[in-house]
């Protein structure tokens, strides 16, 4: 199996994006800990996928914008299998602020969710990574990020975690390390079930292939970035979003 006992982790498990992925690693043959700060999805997770896929699957509780907690998460998963492989940072969150009227707790939270615990997530796998001489990172930005469609500071979030792959792929290279950034373009995951329906169809109409990206095609894209297949690239920020923006 492509996947067959490598060690993922994979944050923002619960739901969306991160569960997806969770499922296909562990029936390509991952042990994988599926990490959420919602302890009720996360065991909903696991307990999904549990009996149907090859791999082995543990559910972690972790707030990913807390370096504590981020460092008890990966400790577990290398206790548990003896090793990290790979990290894949899917947790985020947004709210619809128009940009005057954003509260400072708003700002705070969505840079601190999806690009300081991105950050963080990387900072504390790289540790792991360093040691064994190899890793892989795959951090998850959006193509909000280029195009400036959306709330400001998840714009700003998302284009702060390219920059940041972009930066440690160069610096953890030396170290056997890989590190990539998929772009989503819109997905239907639970975190579009706010955006208005017309902004919805908007979004779908400027899709040259004519349809919103379902998690699955993420889910895909990572499996290929976490296998020699993809052994010659880092650093790069790939986009997939149907041709809605080009990076």
């Amino acid at each position: 199996m492509k996947h067959q006992d490598q060690v993922v982790l994979v944050t923002g498990a619960g739901q969306g994006m991160g569960k997806e992925i969770v499922g296909y690693f562990a029936d390509a043959g991952a042990n994988v800990a599926a990490v959420d700060i919602n302890a009720e999805a996360v065991t909903e997770t696991v307990t999904e996928y549990h009996g149907w896929v090859s791999g082995n699957i543990i559910g972690i509780t972790a707030n990913v914008a807390k370096s504590d907690s981020v460092r008890d998460a990966i400790k577990t998963t290398v206790e548990k299998f003896g090793r990290l492989d790979v990290i894949i940072n899917v947790a985020g969150v947004g709210s619809l602020d128009t940009f005057i009227d954003t509260p400072d707790e708003h700002w705070e939270k969505v840079i601190g969710v999806n690009l300081t615990g991105t950050f963080l997530c990387c900072r504390e796998a790289a540790k792991i990574m360093t040691k064994q001489g190899s890793g892989i990172i795959i951090n998850i930005s959006s193509t909000a990020a280029l195009t400036g469609e959306g709330p400001s500071h998840y714009c700003a979030s998302k284009a702060g975690v390219m920059g940041l792959t972009r930066s440690i792929a160069r610096e953890l290279s030396a170290s056997g390390i890989r590190v990539n950034t998929i772009v989503p373009g819109p997905t239907n995951t639970p975190m579009m079930a706010d955006v208005p329906e017309e902004w919805t169809q908007k979004m779908i109409a400027d899709i040259p292939l004519g349809r919103m990206g379902e998690s699955i095609d993420i889910a895909k894209v990572a499996s290929f970035l976490a296998s020699e297949d993809s052994g010659f690239i880092t650093g790069q920020n790939i986009a997939v979003n149907g041709g809605s923006a080009f990076i």
